[in-house]
């Protein structure tokens, strides 16, 4: 079960659910990962629409490596998501919303 006050999340992958947080190390990987000046500009990127596949993915995968998750981006790229794309990008939104959504705010 996610708790969606914690930021969680949750994605089937390859008939496996996980959960998936933005923790501090993985918000700090995504901003690596996506070359981003700062978190303000990161949030902007998606809040804009200015992302790509590629940004997706980077963002699904940070929130599984907070949830815990071991795999690789090569594993989360082959990995058979249920929903396919239209589940994966609405989980990766849902996943950053909640990472800046105060609780009991009625967002998300």
């Amino acid at each position: 079960m996610v708790n969606p006050y914690a930021g969680e999340v949750a994605l089937v992958l390859d008939g496996t659910r996980h959960v998936l947080k933005l923790t501090l190390g993985a918000l700090a990987e995504l901003e690596a990962e996506l070359q981003a000046d700062s978190l303000v500009a990161l949030i902007e990127r998606f809040e804009t629409g200015h992302y790509a596949t590629r940004d997706m993915l980077a963002l699904l995968l940070a929130g599984l490596r907070g949830g815990g998750w071991q795999g690789s981006a090569g594993d989360l790229a082959r990995a058979e998501i249920a929903g396919g794309p239209v589940e994966a990008a609405r989980v990766a939104a849902t996943l950053l919303a909640r990472a800046f959504t105060v609780p009991g705010d009625g967002a998300v």
